[in-house]
């Protein structure tokens, strides 16, 4: 598998984390997982051979644009057909930017974009489809992303002070509670926390408990550190809070986790 990032330069800067593109050769069928990122993404299926199928717990689909939630708990899948993916990766707080529905709606689903972008989405599908360099492709992307970003920016006034606080709680030594950050931020911590769901579709301290596991989870996939050491390096209270949290996301304990289990992650520690 063939996977690349690419950086946008214009104001999407602030609410796009990356493009991507994810390739492969031949058709397969493989068994993959996908653990809590944070991050919301849109990947278009654009090979001759048509939309991948991925079939998870008791459901196929086949969208031919896949809307990925928030994932929390970890989703086993199998992925059946010739990658050729255009995706788009959103911040944490910023996908909500893009979208109609509540943010939250989506968390740990695979959803067709088609259903819920209507024909501006189905346009844009068609169009990539027809351009004819990747370039290209990223102009058509950029475009539309710009246009829904001018429409619906304006009801998410506080991306900049949730980059902010976001950025804190992601710090491995951040230990206060959501009360006494919001104090600094002259919000009520129930504001807060209403905010979080807006904007992110989770809670903060979930958030904080996503970025710490994000964080053990390449420690662990790498195997160059002691347990001891990823829950120092890492933030976490002690060994068992970190057992705990590494269980819940992932479905295993750190010493049985097997890093690929998941293209996404194999494609990480290979960058």
């Amino acid at each position: 598998m063939h996977y690349r990032e690419f950086y946008t330069g214009c104001i999407l800067k602030q609410y796009v984390q990356c493009y991507f593109t994810c390739e492969t050769g031949n058709a397969t069928a493989m068994q993959d997982k996908v653990y809590a990122t944070g991050f919301v993404e849109v990947m278009f299926n654009l090979g001759d051979d048509g939309a991948q199928k991925l079939t998870y717990e008791k459901f196929s689909v086949a969208p031919c644009v896949q809307l990925w939630g928030q994932t929390i708990e970890p989703i086993s899948f199998i992925s059946s057909g010739k990658h050729n993916m255009l995706g788009v990766r959103f911040f944490p707080h910023t996908a909500a930017c893009f979208f109609d529905e509540p943010i939250e709606t989506f968390n740990g689903q695979v959803i067709d974009f088609i259903d819920v972008a209507g024909k501006e989405g189905r346009l844009l599908y068609i169009q990539l489809l027809e351009a004819a360099t990747l370039n290209r492709r990223l102009e058509l992307l950029e475009t539309y992303l710009l246009a829904r970003l001018v429409r619906l920016a304006p009801k998410f006034s506080k991306t900049k002070m949730l980059s902010s606080i976001m950025s804190e709680l992601k710090r491995d030594d951040f230990f206060e509670n959501i009360d006494s950050v919001a104090v600094r931020y002259n919000l009520s911590s129930r504001y807060l926390q209403k905010l979080f769901v807006k904007y992110c579709g989770v809670s903060p301290n979930l958030f904080s408990r996503i970025s710490r596991f994000q964080k053990s989870l390449q420690l662990v996939a790498k195997q160059n550190l002691p347990l001891t050491a990823i829950v120092y390096e890492c933030g976490y209270y002690d060994q068992s809070h970190f057992i705990k949290d590494f269980k819940y996301f992932s479905g295993v304990a750190p010493s049985h986790f097997q890093a690929e289990s998941s293209t996404d992650l194999a494609a990480s520690l290979a960058g």
